[in-house]
């Protein structure tokens, strides 16, 4: 029987002391479980990911400071932690093996991660070996990540089998909607044809735009699921497993990487106590985990930036609600501050919803009126244009409203959280320096259709209509001109939506879409709208990925652009 703690930690990117302080409090209490190993995750040690942090050589030596310091903690257990390894001016993704004060080896990630939202070939050199640990009770071996995922994976599988009683893999795996039952297929299916335990350890926590789920995962050599960590936060995951020890030692025939064995100290703790009993974490569905990694990524944000409070401008309508809500829910009504900015074209309806919500989260709020200041610049531009354009009237009260949440933010120090959604930011319904100023784009990667069926998520549990039942039921509107919607001025969200989804996420062509039954002008029309706004996007501030194509590093279209379709 072997003791394992999975140690599913939050790290912040390039905060080594306090990223090491976390190492050593896991450590402590997978050794008071005399647990005989504890395994980190991928880049555990800096944060995932540190990019241009790996490129500075002063931050490299506080590494290795930190690294001997989480030597010193190894007496008695074995320590598997993700932290960059150089060598020979080379330098790696590393997974050090340290154990009773001593480094065992540093397996180098093999195939480095070059998706939409990484780039490991700008600071990595790929590793080309595969280590198998060995001593009488047990072999086990390590991988990193895409090492397990990529589609090469056969290779290992045949490599592994049946040499490895446990196979480790240390991973930094971003959230997006499916990714936790997608994971959970591709490790069965490895865990079955290695015949081998699989111990996965994933990393939590938001950064910047990214968010990492957790939910740490243990297979069974038959592929069933034993043990899985919580979502979305820390936890210490320890459980024992009953090894049946392989004997096979033969090589595989396919090409692999050069092997290594190397020969362990003994680990096995005697006299082990009984571990509290396991209880799984409840399952979730789609709109619940997108609502939960929006809430961890406003969390990590806004304190990972030192930032203490959060303000929301509350329109009345679905979007400043659910934002609102989200950030009640992540920071605590004390934290989050909403102001109402009516014009002569609010309702009174928009000005009584935030009033409502206001209250019924019990957030302080104010009401800024802004017409007054609107009819400032009225004038003002009369005497140098002459005739003012219906649209500069209707973005200079969007900006002026920016002006006034900035203004709360510089005297208080507060940060602003902007409220547009995917639906808009895609098609360009927004206005630059106005609606989109801010520090974080909460809703930036969540669709219209998406907006409303989180909303009602929060009211079912909140079992009442926290977010008011009448922002849920009335036409959308900026409330910027008489009688204005938004659907009047970029049609349909559900059609829209879908598009957006078939373009943007699916990367559709215009002849695939419309071959979905859509109209083909419209499509081009959304299309045209999309490729159009790229610069307004490259000026958001960044925005929460839950979607496997956002807008930001997922999506990286020219500005000066003249391919029209």
């Amino acid at each position: 029987m072997i003791r394992i703690c999975i140690a599913q930690i939050n790290p912040t990117v390039g905060d080594l002391e306090n990223n090491f302080k976390k190492v050593s409090v896991f450590i402590k209490k997978a050794k008071s479980f005399l647990s005989d190993i504890v395994v980190f995750p991928e880049l555990a040690l800096t944060g995932y990911p540190p990019e241009d942090l790996l490129l500075n050589p002063e931050f490299m030596k506080a590494c290795e400071k930190y690294l001997k310091k989480i030597f010193s903690l190894t007496d008695n257990i074995l320590v598997l932690i993700g932290a960059p390894y150089k060598k020979n001016n080379y330098l790696y993704n590393g997974c050090f093996v340290i154990q009773n004060k001593k480094l065992l080896s540093v397996y180098k990630k093999i195939f480095l991660s070059e998706d939409t939202v990484f780039n490991e070939k700008r600071y990595f050199s790929p590793g080309s070996e595969l280590i198998i640990f060995k001593n009488k009770k047990l072999n086990f071996s390590v991988t990193i990540c895409e090492d397990i995922q990529i589609k090469t994976s056969p290779i290992f599988e045949s490599f592994f089998y049946p040499k490895v009683d446990i196979l480790f893999n240390i991973s930094a795996s971003p959230f997006f909607v499916k990714k936790i039952d997608l994971r959970k297929k591709l490790l069965s299916r490895i865990s079955k044809q290695t015949q081998s335990f699989l111990v996965y350890c994933n990393l939590v926590g938001a950064q910047d735009e990214l968010v990492f789920d957790g939910r740490s995962l243990v297979f069974s050599p038959q592929g069933e699921l034993l043990f899985e960590a919580k979502s979305f936060e820390e936890d210490l995951l320890c459980f024992d497993l009953k090894i049946k020890k392989k004997f096979c030692n033969k090589k595989s025939e396919l090409f692999v990487p050069s092997l290594n064995y190397i020969q362990t100290y003994p680990f096995l703790q005697k006299n082990k106590p009984k571990l509290p009993e396991y209880i799984p974490p409840k399952s979730m569905d789609k709109v619940e985990q997108i609502y939960k990694a929006l809430v961890l990524g406003i969390r990590d944000y806004v304190r990972k930036n030192n930032f203490t409070k959060a303000i929301v401008g509350l329109s009345g309508g679905i979007d400043s609600s659910l934002t609102c809500v989200l950030a009640v829910d992540a920071l605590g009504k004390e934290n989050v501050i909403g102001v109402s900015m009516p014009s002569k074209y609010t309702s009174q309806a928009s000005l009584q919803d935030a009033q409502i919500l206001a209250k019924n989260l019990g957030i302080k709020f104010f009401v800024v009126p802004i017409h007054e200041i609107v009819e400032i610049y009225t004038k003002v531009f009369k005497k140098c244009f002459g005739k003012v354009k219906d649209i500069t009237l209707q973005n200079i009260q969007a900006r002026i409203r920016g002006n006034i949440l900035m203004a709360f933010s510089n005297n208080f120090g507060w940060i602003v959280l902007t409220t547009g959604n995917k639906s808009e930011l895609s098609v360009g319904y927004c206005t630059l320096y106005g609606d989109t100023a801010g520090g974080l784009c909460v809703l930036k990667d969540v669709p219209k259709t998406l907006v409303y069926k989180l909303s009602k998520y929060r009211n079912k549990i909140a079992k009442r209509f926290l977010i008011p039942k009448r922002v849920l039921t009335k036409p959308p509107t900026a409330e910027l001109k008489p009688d204005q919607t938004d659907e009047s001025e970029i049609g349909s969200y559900k059609v829209l939506d879908k598009i957006i989804n078939l373009y943007v996420e699916k990367n559709k062509t215009l002849k695939e879409i419309v071959n979905k039954g859509f109209n083909e002008k419209m499509v081009k029309q959304i299309i045209y709208k999309i490729d159009r706004n790229e610069y307004k996007r490259r000026q958001l501030p960044p925005g929460i990925k839950i979607t496997p194509r956002s807008f930001g590093k997922d999506r990286r279209m020219p500005i000066t652009n003249k391919f029209i379709i």
